[in-house]
């Protein structure tokens, strides 16, 4: 039976991954698709490769289709990280897998309307942090209800409407977590699936 796994790799590291990958699975070929790129090995194993950011008229630039994703990946953007769960949060700002800025917090979640104070406190601690260096994307993680309600925040509307990155699995939210997910989130993202 199949099986898959995900990673993060950054771009400075690809061509190596994808050395490891082949030298283990047998010769590759790569099919482009839809923002990323397919590497289908010999063995049957596949890996699925995402940049981390759409082009958005700043495309990757060289010779083969592995530069290019690593040239898009390796691209300086600005990010705005919010990491939510019921036991608290970590908003921040991020550039080139580094954060600007960040703000923690943990949240009592048994009295009356909890969620949506969190809610209101992460989106005005967000609208504090993201007011330093003004993010280009946002990137949500966590609880996704949660995100979602911060992002319906009359204190978050200014950035509300800014294209979202894909969505991060993250523990709950600390300074090392915000760190791991600045870092995750200008990476490339990578399915592997194994025969």
């Amino acid at each position: 039976m199949p099986g898959s796994r995900t990673t993060y790799v950054s771009a400075d590291r690809l061509s190596g991954w994808l050395e490891r990958f082949e030298a283990a699975q047998g010769t590759v070929e790569f099919v482009p698709e839809n923002e990323g790129l397919r590497v289908r090995a010999v063995s049957g194993a596949e890996a699925r490769l995402f940049a981390p950011w759409p082009a958005d008229g700043r495309p990757g630039r060289g010779a083969n289709d592995v530069e290019r994703l690593a040239s898009l990946a390796g691209q300086a953007r600005t990010l705005g990280l919010v990491l939510v769960r019921r036991g608290g949060y970590a908003v921040g700002v991020a550039r080139e897998g580094r954060l600007l800025g960040s703000k923690t917090g943990s949240s009592n979640m048994r009295r009356a309307n909890a969620a949506e104070a969190l809610a209101g406190t992460v989106a005005e601690q967000a609208a504090a942090v993201f007011s330093s260096a003004t993010p280009e994307y946002l990137v949500f993680g966590g609880d996704r209800v949660l995100a979602e309600q911060v992002a319906a925040r009359r204190e978050f509307s200014r950035w509300a409407a800014l294209p979202r990155l894909r969505p991060l699995d993250v523990p709950d939210p600390k300074a090392a977590v915000l760190a791991q997910a600045a870092r995750n989130a200008a990476s490339v993202f990578v399915r592997v699936t194994l025969p």
